[in-house]
């Protein structure tokens, strides 16, 4: 019994370690996918989707990418090997030993599983044209941190069963429900800025000067290669707009979802939990806002793909 106790202090602070490594990898596959779209460039917003136009036009844009992105993209490398080794010893710990840990390996499974996928999509990275295959990056690098904080909450469950009961029926309905408003809000997210539709709504709260959008389906179509308008300033992709709105409107669904949830998790005892959320939610709403108010600043888009990153996972703990 002690070595088994032994082994799921070690998982939980591999699980620590691996969010942590999970975190700084979501956030550097950020800082390249935001500095290839051109945010942070010196002569903004001309620079908007520059690469993605000169490689419609055949050009080779390689050899532009700056020493920061090289840096940042090295480093990835680095952190991801890292990772999945780190996974794959966090594996072993649960199913070497007895008593066979079956919940905890099944989680780091899974795990291993998201982080091969992510290895896979990451040789169509570099050169996508179409915004699925960073949406699967997005959607894959935020798994991944959730389950690995979830893996760490689940080691703890019998410290924190004394204050929040797993089984509220409840508390669990009300966290799978922010749990799915926050992957379509991150999908959103994810096909407004691999679809370079940040300057398609400059508005607020409606979309601006682009008002009124036509709803189309076809608009949210992630296989669809960004067009840009004619019109040079700003550079924009006109038929992003309705996932612009698509993705505000929404951001209001998830913040009561959200809210809901922390309400809850407060009634049940876990009050800084519940505090948490609603501090990752506040925060979260109001990097969005100065996304759209200030034209998109790096810093900023960065802070709020991290917040996003971090939201999810303070969800998931609870379902």
């Amino acid at each position: 019994m002690l070595k088994a106790e032994r082994r799921r202090r070690l998982l939980q602070r591999m699980a620590m370690v691996c969010a942590i490594l999970v975190l700084a990898i979501t956030s550097l596959s950020a800082y390249i996918r935001l500095g290839n779209a051109g945010l942070g460039c010196a002569d903004w917003p001309q620079c908007y989707g520059e690469r993605l136009r000169q490689t419609q036009q055949g050009i080779d844009t390689k050899a532009s990418e700056s020493g920061a992105t090289v840096a940042a993209r090295l480093m990835h490398r680095i952190v991801a090997v890292a990772t999945l080794l780190l996974i794959i010893v966090m594996a072993m710990a649960c199913f070497a030993g007895k008593p066979v840990l079956w919940r905890e390996g099944g989680m780091t499974l899974t795990l291993l599983a998201l982080a091969l996928f992510l290895a896979v999509l990451g040789r169509w990275s570099g050169g996508a044209r179409v915004p699925a295959v960073n949406i699967g990056n997005l959607l894959g690098g935020f798994a991944m941190l959730a389950l690995c904080w979830r893996l760490r909450w689940r080691l703890r469950q019998p410290a924190i069963d004394t204050v929040l009961p797993f089984d509220n029926f409840r508390l669990r309905l009300f966290a799978w429900l922010a749990v799915v408003f926050l992957l379509g809000q991150i999908a959103l997210g994810g096909l407004v800025s691999a679809g370079f539709a940040g300057l398609s709504c400059t508005g607020m709260p409606d979309c601006g000067a682009n008002a009124p959008i036509a709803l189309r389906l076809q608009d949210f179509d992630p296989w669809r290669e960004p067009v840009f308008a004619a019109t040079p300033t700003p550079p924009a992709n006109p038929a992003g707009a309705a996932a612009h709105m698509a993705h505000r409107y929404g951001a209001i669904a998830t913040l009561l979802a959200i809210a809901l949830l922390a309400w809850s998790t407060i009634r049940s005892g876990r009050v800084r939990a519940g505090w948490v959320l609603l501090s990752l939610l506040g925060i979260e709403i109001a990097l969005g806002v100065l996304l759209v108010t200030q034209s998109l600043p790096l810093g900023v888009a960065l802070a709020h793909n991290l917040t996003a990153a971090m939201l999810l996972a303070a969800v998931f703990a609870l379902v």
